[in-house]
């Protein structure tokens, strides 16, 4: 096997791996309806509602990924946000409330934070809580970033294993003064935008303004209207006659995205990333950006001016230059081997999955990975806020071009935002993919056991039976991209 195929073999089996399974899906619904209970029986906090977001959202995370938490308390149609002092004092009533309930482990408080967070560990597989007040604006963000998926699927793969690649590297902690998760996405964005050709277009292209200023007014009609101008837009460009397709192999993408950012230090002195224009900027004749100076400025397209990557410091950024090069030769080297290639790209919980040969089933109590499958996108749909049923699949009667199916991701527009309405319990039976998330109004004459769950229509249909389920022996369906099948879009009514 030469060097390019010993890469993609490698960069795929590991997607493998950190790709969510449908427990990790299940277990994160259940994580957020106990946080609910929670906040319901807290006299200051009755009547807000439990919002997840970021990479959850956004269908971004790995297995292991945290689970980003908003508590909304603006009871009003409008959008708003408590103050800062209000925030820090819900947080401390919700802290007291864990800690009485138990179950909860880790509880850190952080009210000097720019957001004030809580920082709780879950029983539930030990997965990580950051909660917070109020940040529509993280919400919108994780959106965005689904809606990028539509444009091409290779965008998720890339963000997992950057993300994966950085935490093996000791450069994806903001703490220690390197990269936090948002960060690394925005740089495979631009890593998408100044490859040749292009896959994804400047994001002044997609949405024209800064999206933070806009939320404004009613909060559904607001999150409507920039979901309308990001789906038409995203449709306009994919549609362009003009766009030569991007073909580039995973591999290819993965070793030009290591060599573009090899030498990064050198460039962040006088060259800033900015994923709204799509191009490198001068920060010297970039207004917005000055007089404030940092290592490194990584532009927050959703936020300007806001630098994503304000938390890096000089010291570190070497670390990471040197991290990125250190790759860069590795991936390039003649005599490369899955077993030289593992400890570069993954750290030590997604390595206890990875097994040095390749039997046909390696299976623990947990875990069951099958090596030898074909290597798919898994088509998934994220659940993009539980108050909203924002995603209805139709299939379209024609059938498009393997070119076009190659690396297309989902295509999905906005529905009509509809009231919240609670998680539903899911079992998943023997191979559905992961939980739809348009659950049906309840019935109250209809058990809640005999609930049905809409599903993807290739899918089983689900039906909610409680938690008590052994997922170990139980793999997702995967859908191959030449079935033929496209999103459209259908407004609910």
């Amino acid at each position: 096997m030469n060097s390019k195929n010993q890469v993609e073999s490698t960069l795929k089996e590991i997607l493998e791996v950190l790709k969510p399974l449908h427990e990790d899906w299940v277990t994160r619904f259940k994580i957020i309806n106990e946080l609910r209970e929670v906040v319901q029986s807290i006299e200051n906090l009755r009547g807000a509602t439990v919002e997840p977001f970021g990479s959850f959202v956004s269908n971004l995370f790995s297995r292991w990924g945290d689970l980003d938490i908003s508590i909304e308390v603006s009871f009003g149609q409008c959008v708003s946000s408590a103050g800062k002092k209000r925030k820090q004092t819900l947080l401390g009533e919700l802290l007291r409330a864990l800690r009485k309930q138990g179950g909860w482990s880790r509880l850190n408080f952080i009210p000097s934070a720019r957001v004030p967070i809580l920082k709780i560990v879950s029983k539930w597989q030990n997965i990580s809580c950051d909660i917070s007040i109020d940040n529509i604006q993280g919400e919108i963000k994780s959106k965005f970033l689904f809606w990028l998926n539509e444009i091409d699927g290779r965008f998720r793969d890339m963000v997992l294993l950057v993300k994966e690649w950085a935490k093996a590297n000791g450069i994806n902690n903001p703490k220690t003064g390197t990269f936090n998760s948002h960060s690394l996405s925005l740089l495979v964005i631009f890593h998408f935008q100044t490859c040749v050709p292009p896959i994804l277009p400047p994001l002044k292209d997609i949405y024209p303004t800064n999206v933070v200023d806009d939320l404004t007014g009613a909060k559904v009609d607001a999150e409507r209207r920039i979901a309308q101008v990001c789906s038409s837009n995203i449709a306009r460009f994919k549609s362009s006659t003009s766009r030569i397709v991007n073909r580039s192999s995973l591999s290819e993408l993965f070793i030009s995205f290591i060599a573009k950012f090899s030498e990064i230090n050198l460039k962040a002195s006088e060259l800033g990333i900015c994923t709204f224009t799509g191009r490198w900027e001068y920060i010297a004749n970039n207004t917005r950006w000055l007089p404030r100076t940092y290592a490194i400025f990584i532009e927050d397209p959703f936020e300007q001016p806001e630098n994503s990557a304000r938390a890096v410091g000089q010291k570190q950024l070497v670390k990471i230059a040197e991290a990125f090069e250190m790759t860069r030769r590795i991936l390039i080297s003649a005599n490369i081997t899955r077993n030289t290639l593992l400890p570069t790209l993954v750290g030590p919980q997604t390595s206890r999955f990875l097994i040095r040969k390749h039997p046909t089933v390696y299976s623990n109590s947990n875990y069951r990975y099958y090596p030898n499958t074909p290597q798919v996108h898994r088509v998934v749909q994220s659940p993009l806020q539980t108050q909203y049923h924002l995603w209805q699949p139709q299939y379209k009667n024609s059938r498009p071009s393997t070119s076009q199916m190659q690396h297309q991701g989902p295509r999905m527009v906005p529905l009509t935002p509809k009231p919240q309405s609670q998680f539903a319990r899911m079992r998943v039976p023997n191979g559905p993919s992961l939980p739809n998330h348009q659950f049906q109004k309840p019935n109250p004459s209809v058990p809640q056991d005999q609930v049905q769950v809409q599903v993807q229509p290739q899918i089983q249909r689900a039906r909610t039976e409680g938690y008590n389920v052994k997922f170990g022996t139980r793999r997702p369906h995967q859908v191959q991209h030449n079935q033929g099948q496209m999103w459209r879009p259908k407004y609910d009514k």
